[in-house]
């Protein structure tokens, strides 16, 4: 898998790129982590999205194998992303963001409409309205209500990333409301949540889809914030089966 690096002011981000296994012409799908997150993230999702689409998977300034940085806030990040994009000249795009990811895409996608044509949004963050400290309070069940055998990956990540970097974006994201975004937002949206998200609840997830015109809601009972983890397989079939019907059109 190869990986470069985008730098702009010194910032940092570390593309990884999954070239597609057939030439069936589907557009580039751009990954986005969340909070605490990684490239590595993705790692039950890459192979089935590469079968027909060019994978691009980000590790944030902040975090992942971009870890040795100061963490920008989600604004920053987002312009970040979109001069990538453009430095790239990638079209078509479809921006799958997770979390804070899907909080980025949502700014991506508001200030790029030509080029993004689909958002998948899971778990996204943006409509949070709490304090950093109860969002801390809830990370413990947040993670006991995922998959065990991620836990590793999960703690690994939020060690690299240290303290003052998830306190810093946790900060900024909690400061940064989309809701003034979600109404000009034109790009084909699926939000996709897990039922037991105790993180970003589940009524936020239909609050946001409801506000993003013709967005498609779905949810996953057994699922909790990390959905794409934890149910990678109708994950995998739910986010296809939504690029086909985009190509059919």
């Amino acid at each position: 898998m190869a990986f470069d690096w985008f730098e702009e002011s010194g910032v940092r981000l570390r593309v990884q790129h999954v070239p597609a296994q057939s030439a069936s012409g589907g557009g580039p799908v751009v990954l986005i982590h969340g909070l605490s997150g990684s490239a590595r993230w993705w790692r039950y999702n890459v192979r089935a999205l590469s079968r027909e689409h060019d994978v691009y998977l980000l590790d944030l300034a902040g975090y992942g194998g971009a870890w040795r940085q100061r963490a920008p806030g989600v604004q920053e990040i987002a312009r970040l992303v979109l001069h990538w994009l453009e430095a790239r000249d990638l079209r078509d795009v479809t921006l799958i963001g997770h979390s804070m990811g899907g909080q980025i895409s949502m700014h991506v996608a508001s200030l790029a409409g030509d080029r993004v044509r689909n958002l998948v949004l899971a778990c996204a963050s943006g409509l949070l309205k709490t304090s950093v400290l109860r969002t801390a309070l809830k990370l413990p069940r947040a993670g006991m209500t995922g998959r065990p055998a991620f836990m590793p990956r999960l703690i690994a990540d939020a060690v690299r990333a240290g303290p003052r970097n998830l306190w810093s974006s946790t900060r900024d994201l909690l400061k940064d409301s989309v809701e003034d975004l979600l109404p000009g937002l034109r790009a084909r949206t699926l939000v996709v949540w897990g039922t037991r998200d105790a993180l970003v609840p589940v009524t936020l997830g239909r609050l946001l889809a409801g506000a993003i015109p013709g967005a498609i809601f779905h949810e996953f009972p057994r699922a909790g914030h990390v959905v794409m983890v934890d149910a990678p397989r109708e994950f995998n079939e739910l986010v296809l089966a939504f690029l086909h019907a985009d190509r059919r059109r």
